[in-house]
């Protein structure tokens, strides 16, 4: 690596005064990205602000008809969360799909949701849930959060706090992983809600993105049988050694039917 200097402080503001004061400087969380990246010298910040010791950035509590999960809870807390097991039993069943025992037990709901890879299994769950993403200064909606590959809405020195997940009538995730990587080839989730029938699809392309086509059909016809005309086009979609864009259309209505029977 690089040379840095280290912070570790106890407080959100603590650690935006500290990004502020150095517009170089990166927050860390659990790292699964960044590491690997310092490791190979693909990136140089001048100083790493981990945000492991601010407790009030951790945690799961109900406010009134949703979900306010911490930024730093990690994916296994989620997992295995009781609130979120009983609230949003498809959300805490995709976070037990994540990665690896190891990946689960140190990655982090903001730390994915921040660094918005294509294959992160939390931007679909976002803009199926239509949740609001919580800052240090503000409160963005999930459509406006995500705007390309490792892209967010985000402005430098912004700190992701918590995010907050209206809980559905329904939901449902599933999604096919890659047997080396265990990243998402393509992966949907979709939910019935507040704000009706939405569907958030990752992997398939640079970015998660809704479905409006299977949201129409599910909102008249809530079930497998709906979404057999509906077809995801390959056009802007990946393709790479592992599979070509139509494959990938091809994954996102198959995924799609599986979620659905996956929500029940």
């Amino acid at each position: 690596m690089y040379d840095f200097e280290y912070h570790k402080p106890s407080t959100v503001a603590d650690a935006v005064k500290i990004l502020a004061a150095d517009p170089d400087a990166k927050p860390i969380s659990g790292g699964m990205t960044l590491l690997p990246a310092l490791k190979h010298r693909l990136n140089r910040p001048t100083a790493l602000v981990d945000l492991g010791g601010i407790a009030e950035l951790r945690g799961v509590k109900r406010e009134g008809d949703a979900l306010v999960i911490g930024a730093m809870t990690k994916h296994y807390e989620i997992a295995t969360d009781p609130l979120v097991k009983e609230g949003i039993p498809a959300l805490a069943r995709m976070a037990a799909t994540i990665g690896d025992t190891q990946v689960r037990n140190r990655g982090t709901l903001g730390g994915s949701l921040a660094n918005n890879d294509p294959a992160a299994d939390y931007p679909a769950a976002a803009l199926a849930l239509n949740a609001t993403f919580i800052t240090n200064s503000r409160r963005i909606p999930a459509d406006e959060f995500f705007l390309g590959m490792f892209t967010t809405a985000l402005e430098p020195g912004e700190l992701l706090v918590a995010v907050s997940f209206p809980i559905p009538q329904k939901a449902g995730y599933a999604k096919l992983r890659n047997p080396a990587s265990r990243y998402s080839m393509a992966g949907v989730f979709l939910a019935k809600g507040p704000s009706g029938v939405r569907v958030g699809v990752n992997g398939a392309g640079p970015c998660a993105f809704r479905q409006p086509d299977m949201e129409a059909a599910l909102s008249s016809n809530w079930s497998a049988g709906a979404l057999e005309g509906v077809k995801q086009s390959p056009d802007g979609l990946n393709s790479d050694i592992h599979g070509s864009a139509e494959y990938r259309a091809h994954l996102v209505g198959v995924m799609a039917k599986r979620a659905i029977a996956d929500a029940g």
